[in-house]
């Protein structure tokens, strides 16, 4: 298994490449994400270094004059690690290794290991230490480089493939262990959902860091913890929530990525049967990032790949507190204003506005701007969904009226 880092800072370089794919600006997003994640999991980022590429290198990733100059900088400034932006292959990161003398890290390791540090149940740990195995698998012959310095010696003459197929073995065992670990927990968790009733529930999905946990405890008055900080919950939190006189189970669920690793969507798909077994979803998204666009299509990507694409969605634009303004045209805000100056009138009139078909919500959950219209909204639609199941019962929740406190 991966071992975790140092809580002390690392320092380290960031490498990304400029393709066809992927041009200039969508590196710098995705290094500017990068560093943020090399924040999160305890490192400090002292250069990037990116390269104008058809296709990355299959051996090193990038090109040999920019290896070479990452190399001098990293033993001029005594720098302990390096972390590519795409996933590298078990060949590149054995090859830039050699080069490099430090250690090598890519952006589906550097992820995992966050994931590790951030684990707090049982079961979160099992899905992490299951996806960190199957990556650690195809990489096994890199763990072994050690014995090439051994310079013989008694018993450690050609050890090294056969030490190569034990570990294979005993991580391949250890992969189908945590398999049916987790069928025996989702098994366990799927028997406490079914003893939840018909509650009506809503999951609140979306990109990670956008302030799903602190809306979460705004709504329920619960202690979720949430920090500014990269998957800051992993494990699952349902609670239930009374909205007047309406109960409903309200679920705070793993945040999303871009490219997210293969490993993390397999092995955390049980953790998102929560979404699956939603009556209604709040999507959340951070307005105040440059890129949360990209952050929409992300998160609606991944639903669809859990089936839960098609499943009743409102669009929660959440820290209009932190939004600044750059120079718009007639179809969105007027420019260069500060946010308290920005009315839920000029909000509705946005873009934003219209992706969520004219009914989205723009909160700040922070500073608890505009929770009433979002309880008052989130109160009609469980209503609804709690009417249709029983219909028997519409006279119990009468029109949602704000209490004096909330006014």
């Amino acid at each position: 298994m991966l071992e975790k880092k140092d809580i002390a800072l690392e320092k380290a370089v960031l490498i990304g490449v400029i393709t066809k794919t992927q041009d200039e600006d969508k590196s710098q997003e995705y290094l500017d994400e990068l560093e943020f994640l090399t924040y999160t999991a305890g490192g400090e980022v002292l250069k990037r270094f990116t390269q104008k590429m058809e296709i990355p290198n299959p051996k090193t990733f990038i090109g040999t004059g920019k290896m070479e100059a990452v190399r001098q900088f990293i033993e001029d400034n005594n720098v302990g690690t390096a972390i590519f932006d795409d996933e590298l292959s078990a060949a590149q990161e054995r090859n830039i290794s050699k080069i490099l003398n430090c250690k090598v890290l890519d952006r589906t390791n550097l992820i995992l290991d966050i994931f590790a540090q951030r684990a707090q149940t049982s079961y979160a740990r099992t899905q992490v230490e299951l996806a960190q195995c199957q990556y650690l698998l195809p990489r096994l012959k890199g763990m072994w480089t050690h014995l090439e310095r051994q310079k013989g010696g008694i018993g450690m003459r050609g050890p090294g493939e056969t030490e190569i197929e034990t570990d294979r073995r005993i991580v391949r065992d250890r992969i189908s262990l945590l398999k049916n670990k987790i069928k025996v927990i989702d098994k366990q968790m799927s028997v406490q959902r079914g003893n939840r009733g018909q509650m009506v529930r809503v999951s609140l999905v979306g990109y990670t860091n956008v302030g799903k946990s602190t809306l979460m405890n705004t709504i329920s008055k619960s202690e979720v913890f949430a920090e500014n900080k990269l998957f800051a919950t992993l494990d699952t939190t349902v609670r239930k929530v009374v909205i007047q006189n309406l109960p409903f189970l309200l679920t705070d669920t793993v945040g999303f990525i871009r490219k997210l690793p293969t490993q993390l969507i397999e092995s955390f798909k049980s953790t998102l049967d929560e979404v699956r077994e939603a009556d209604l979803l709040l999507h959340v998204v951070d307005i105040s990032h440059p890129n949360f666009e990209e952050h929409i299509a992300s998160v609606n990507k991944i639903l669809g790949e859990i089936d839960s694409g098609d499943k009743p969605i409102i669009m929660v634009f959440n820290k209009i507190d932190a939004y600044t303004a750059e120079p718009f045209d007639e179809t969105d805000l007027i420019a260069e204003r500060g946010e308290e100056h920005y009315s839920l009138a000029e909000w509705k009139r946005t873009w934003m506005n219209r992706v969520g078909e004219n009914n989205a919500l723009f909160i700040s959950a922070l500073n608890k701007s505009n929770i009433e219209e979002f309880k008052k909204r989130i109160y009609d639609e469980v209503r609804d969904i709690h009417v249709t199941r029983f219909p028997y019962n519409h006279f119990l929740y009468p029109d949602y009226e704000a209490s004096e406190e909330e006014e």
